[in-house]
């Protein structure tokens, strides 16, 4: 990641309405240059849109974005001809070889025809794909084929990239490489905005931004969330039965959130609330039994489960 402090993307209040859904809500985010931001969310949360709005490919219903120093609603193509972009969805042409697509992509992105043939050998390298030039694309893994979109995405050598769930259905040892190639980009200087599922593929982004129902829930790096976002210590006891004691223990004193973890429960503590101690002891006084109590490190789906489940209090709350 870039030690600088020039963003190469901005969004001030950036919502898009369809109608009289909300799908982005007034979202403010900052992206430096040469740095990995993770964006997460459940299906729904307005990834994608933000995503489509950063590529110029909406336009925001109000606020405003500047991607690489230019304005995604009155620059749209200036936009377009300095990123990256590869969707959800499988871009590349499967009738076409290897070759073929990278020529097309070299094409629509106008890359120089003295330019094009460097541009192509670097691309093969990334995907680890010389040798199978002639190769059809609808017969390579769907490791390789990612690892080719990617190449024929940045082969006009974008400041900004923008990958929407690139890994998705992609096998662990190829998600692993894929995102060894991400960094390489990013060790360039390319800023790289990634959107996932997968919570361990968040752990390897420089930050992470929380996006729920259109709205940034929470941002940082995933140590920080790992800190900080649960709003209290996470405590992991042996007990039984563990649906009594789950009861016993949602809306306790000092219980931020309780929940069965495998064979025992997960137990979110506030400062001033139970502790490892006490917590033993004040499940023996309900009739629970207990065995080891430990305070453990959260995992990023804890904090994830944890800060989207808040969100949703706090908007029935209002």
């Amino acid at each position: 990641m870039s030690t600088g402090t020039e963003s190469a993307v901005v969004a001030r209040g950036l919502t898009r309405r369809f109608g009289p859904f909300t799908a982005v809500d007034h979202l403010d985010l900052s992206i430096a240059r040469g740095e990995v931001m993770g964006f997460i969310g459940p299906n729904g949360a307005g990834k994608s849109t933000t995503i489509r709005m950063f590529c110029g490919l909406l336009t925001p219903s109000s606020g405003n974005a500047t991607v690489a120093g230019f304005e995604v609603g009155s620059q749209s193509q200036a936009v377009r001809e300095h990123i990256g972009y590869m969707s959800q969805k499988f871009s590349l042409y499967g009738d076409l070889t290897v070759r073929e697509n990278l020529r097309f992509f070299g094409g629509i992105y106008h890359v120089p025809q003295h330019e094009l043939p460097e541009r192509m050998a670097f691309a093969l390298s990334m995907a680890a794909l010389k040798g199978q030039e002639d190769a059809l694309v609808n017969t390579l893994a769907g490791g390789w084929k990612q690892r080719l979109a990617l190449g024929c995405a940045i082969l006009h050598r974008p400041p900004v990239l923008f990958l929407d769930e690139p890994t998705s259905g992609v096998e662990p040892a190829a998600r692993r490489m894929f995102w060894d190639l991400i960094h390489d980009l990013a060790s360039t200087g390319v800023t790289i905005l990634v959107s996932t599922h997968y919570m361990d593929e968040a752990e390897y982004c420089n930050r992470i931004a929380l996006i729920d129902r259109g709205k940034l829930v929470a941002m940082g790096s995933p140590g920080e969330l790992r800190a900080h976002g649960l709003g209290g210590d996470l405590l992991e006891v042996a007990c039984s039965p563990l649906g009594a004691a789950l009861k016993v223990l949602t809306g306790a004193p000092g219980v931020v959130e309780a929940a069965i973890f495998g064979d025992k429960l997960h137990v979110v503590v506030a400062a001033d609330g139970l502790t490892i101690d006490t917590l033993s002891v004040f499940l023996t006084q309900h009739g629970i039994q207990t065995g080891p109590t430990r305070k453990v490190l959260p995992s990023l789906e804890d904090v994830f489960v944890r800060l989207v489940s808040h969100a949703q209090d706090m908007r029935n709350v209002a």
